[in-house]
């Protein structure tokens, strides 16, 4: 990373020097293993006799020729930048390089299948990775056409943002294919995928009548489990709704769904050519949590295409905007559009509880951030960013109107194609539209940090009937805003054994304390609760009566919705040490059976493991962890046979089935002596079950090995190392440390599962010996790896599983010794010592008598 940064200052003086017209990039991708060559041609505007510099990270540079003069590259490139002096009012630079394939799923990675020796490639160049493909003035605003000419083995498939052209002969064994200019664009969302990738094919009538091609692509070893009939489905949907609500017609001409393999995010939005993580291509059983949020992700790449791809933020200080956006307008298509009717539900158990924990760690920022510089944008793909973003905007949404919000979303397309825009543009927009002034809710809501928690507060007479009600805000010392909150109050009574809403009023909440008088009069229920639809975006309390009549009947309450608001209400009193860690798992092991909701029953169990082995009193945590291991066990044997509660029970008796006592059924259930009924145990799950036999101490090298032999694939190499990581001895561990620390040859996925079974350790003191290791080798890894490795590595590692005080001390000390350390590995450090610091006072609190 070190000399790889841009600053938004240089961003900005470059911007205001050079306007770019059009860039003709030609590749060469057979020329062996570890380069390609890489020729672009570049025409651009300048200020005459000015000097700037284009950026271009390259194994080697060449030629650089600039209008018709030839410059020495060892005096211009650095190998990250390469300098142009003397410009004049019109430029063409063309500059002849080798750009090194990539292995951590940062600009042009290349991958090797290991079911048939096949390479294949794709680009990811978010944030500032389209430089290792290409010469290219990296900075969003710098928009440009792009020309791609590549030549690529005859057989494979060659994708880019314009439509496939016919290839032709280029020499043995290889052709070219020389793809139409794209519009106007901003450089990370450019792309090239290629190789044998198999390929299905559709296609689609526009708004404005033009017919679409449609296309869906996989690696020829996963194509047969590509549903692509599903995916051309839930895209179609999508088409036709954010056509008719932005009412701005498809702005390009294809549109091209790519499943790639090693992708260390979830997707991108490439214009016209979108890629995926081949998580997504199911070969095995998922949750009904998982088959949603791929619909969701399919539809926020969709939004992108307007809302990122047509009109583009100038500097990555919207960022949030972007993305926030999307996750917004996903959600509500996903719910409208598609038979995932429950999406909000989904959004407030997975999306709010993120922003929630995102907006209470130290390292939290406005949504409206200051992006200094390039790493500041790396570490800003954040909760911050997408999630309390996205909620925010629900809450504008509902402040405003949805259809004067889809109205001003309109116009903004529709006035800014092709241009590049700030938040200003938007809320200006926005406020036409809705005839509401923005300018204090902006300042409230995206210039300052923290998340505000809401109480009732009321008084009844001798018949139960209210005779006050008013709503109580407040907010941390740190972050002391007090915000505007559209929300609903939701009044609900116990009839014929569920508990349902019969009354609901929606208002606006200001201030520390805002009296509801709609309520006044009426009977007091059996469950009053706040922030009912999920409109504001703040933690909730309940009141004492509301608690208990919850907590008892939680899963009698009707509406998924409303049952996801209490599940994180309570969370959250957890978090914060106002709920013993111990009452959470009673409560989740109570009623969870009865849990209709697939991404809200995920959530609620990674929040109970987290609860056990971390936020429980240490003395009784073995008993605990006994506790919620068997309670899986007995969950997985009660469930429906074939359901997605058995299926996630199992999963979750998996993640921790080493700290129970039903080992003999683990084994057995692997081993296929024991059966579940409806439960097949395919090849993922499998894996599972293998990595928990192994962190149980029941696996070996042998065991993992045999397996391997029987899925010698991308997806069981990850599952292979995690299961290796995880074996309970000092050897494993020191093994699997070395592997992704001392070494730097695996990939992200490697990398990420290696440190996910490193960390499964049943007896922490397995842990503790890398407690200095650990923080002697953070500014190493910081300095020599990637950003995508180099991230892994410092959250992956990071011992948390220890969660004691001998921990946080380290962690303060390496802090207090390091204050001049890269500001985005501080914040990762600051980030893990929050989450032992929750932890120690959640450990003290579930000490306490209830």
């Amino acid at each position: 990373m070190p000399g790889e940064n841009l600053t938004r200052i240089e961003a900005e003086e470059r911007a205001a020097l050079v306007t770019v017209h059009h860039y003709d990039v030609r590749l060469d991708v057979t020329t062996g293993p570890e380069v390609f060559r890489t020729e672009t041609t570049v025409r651009f505007a300048a200020r005459e006799g000015a000097s700037t510099f284009i950026d271009a990270i390259t194994a080697a540079v060449h030629s650089v020729t600039l209008n018709g003069e030839s410059l020495d590259p060892a005096e211009v490139s650095d190998g990250v930048r390469i300098q142009l002096p003397e410009l004049k009012d019109e430029n063409e630079l063309t500059v002849v390089a080798d750009g090194r394939y990539m292995h951590t799923g940062e600009g042009l990675h290349r991958f090797v299948d290991p079911v048939d020796d096949e390479v294949y490639l794709y680009t990811q160049f978010e944030v500032p990775d389209s430089r290792r493909m290409f010469a290219v003035f990296e900075q969003p605003d710098l928009k440009a056409a792009f020309r791609f000419t590549v030549t690529a083995p005859a057989h494979w498939q060659v994708v880019s943002n314009s439509p496939t052209p016919e290839p032709v002969e280029a020499h043995e064994g290889a052709k070219t294919w020389a793809f139409e200019p794209t519009p106007r664009i901003s450089s990370y969302i450019t792309a090239l995928i290629a190789g044998p990738y198999d390929a299905v094919r559709n296609e689609l009538t526009s708004a404005d009548g033009r017919v679409i091609p449609l296309g869906v692509f996989a690696r020829k070893s996963l194509s047969e489990y590509l549903d692509a009939d599903y995916i051309f489905e839930k895209t179609k949907q999508g088409f036709a709704y954010f056509e008719g609500k932005f009412g701005v017609p498809y702005p390009f001409a294809k549109y091209d769904q790519l499943f790639v393999p090693e992708y260390n995010a979830g997707a991108m939005e490439n214009a016209g050519a979108v890629t995926f993580t081949e998580f997504y291509v199911f070969r095995s059983k998922v949750t009904d949590a998982v088959k949603e949020r791929r619909v969701v992700t399919i539809l926020h790449e969709l939004a992108h295409m307007w809302f990122g791809d047509l009109v583009t933020m100038k500097w990555w200080n919207d960022l949030w905007l972007n993305e926030s956006f999307a996750e917004w307008a996903s959600t509500i298509a996903t719910a409208e559009a598609t038979e995932w009717h429950g999406a909000w539900t989904t959004f407030n158990a997975m999306e709010k509880s993120w922003a929630y924990r995102q907006d209470q760690l130290p390292s939290t920022h406005p949504i409206v951030a200051e992006i200094r510089d390039l790493e500041d944008v790396l570490v800003n793909f954040d909760g911050i960013t997408y999630a309390k973003g996205g909620s925010v905007l629900k809450q504008l949404a509902a402040w405003v109107g949805v259809d004067a919000f889809f109205a001003g979303v309109s116009a903004y397309f529709r006035k800014h194609a092709w241009g590049n825009t700030t938040l200003a543009d938007l809320l200006a927009e926005l406020e036409v539209a809705s005839g509401r002034d923005l300018s204090d809710w902006s300042g409230q809501w995206l210039e300052t940090a923290g998340v505000n928690t809401l109480r009732p507060e009321f008084e009844t007479d001798d018949d139960g009937r209210f005779t006050s009600f008013a709503v109580l805000q407040s907010a941390i010392d740190e972050h002391p805003t007090i915000r505007p909150h559209r929300l609903a109050i939701g009044l609900y009574n116990m009839t014929d054994g569920k508990l349902v809403r019969d009354h609901r009023v929606e208002l606006d909440v200001d201030g520390e304390r805002t009296e509801i008088a709609e309520l006044v009069g009426l009977a007091r229920p059996d469950l009053v609760l706040l922030n009912d639809d999920d409109l504001a975006y703040a933690k909730i309390r309940l009141d004492a009566a509301s608690h208990g009549v919850a907590l008892a009947n939680l899963s009698e309450i009707d509406d998924s919705l409303a049952r996801a608001l209490v599940w994180g209400s309570v969370w959250d009193a957890t978090r914060d040490a106002e709920t013993r860690a111990s009452d959470y798992l009673a409560l989740v092991l109570g009623n969870i059976a009865s849990e209709t909701g697939s991404t809200t029953l995920r959530i609620v169990l990674a929040n109970s493991i987290l609860a056990a082995n971390a936020y429980t009193d240490p003395a009784h945590r073995a008993d605990a962890l006994r506790r919620l291991a068997d309670g899986f066990w007995e969950l997985s044997t009660q469930a429906e046979p074939g359901s997605d509660a058995q299926f996630q029970f199992v999963k979750s008796f998996a993640a921790v089935a080493e700290r129970g006592t039903r080992l003999d059924d683990l084994q057995a259930l692997y081993n296929g002596t024991l059966e579940l009924d409806g439960l097949a145990v395919d090849t993922d799950l499998g894996w599972e079950l293998l990595v928990a036999l192994a962190a149980a101490g029941r696996a070996t090298d042998a065991d993992i090995d045999a397996r391997l032999a029987t899925d010698d694939t991308v997806t069981g190499r990850e599952a292979a190392a995690k299961a290796r990581a995880a074996i309970p001895t000092p050897e494993a561990k020191e093994r699997a440390w070395a592997s992704i620390v001392e070494v730097d040859t695996a990939s992200n996925s490697v990398v990420r599962d290696t440190a996910a079974g490193f960390l499964r350790a049943a007896d922490p003191a397995l842990l503790e010996a890398f407690v200095g290791r650990y923080f002697d080798m953070l500014e190493r890894v910081w300095e020599q790896r990637s950003y995508a490795i180099a991230e892994k590595l410092v959250d992956g590692l990071y011992p948390s599983p220890l969660a004691n005080a001998a921990l946080a001390e380290a962690s303060r000390g390496w802090l207090d010794a390091h204050p001049d350390a890269p500001p985005a590995l501080r914040r990762l450090v600051v980030e893990s010592l929050a989450g032992v610091d929750r932890a120690i006072a959640a450990q003290r609190r579930d000490a306490q008598e209830a």
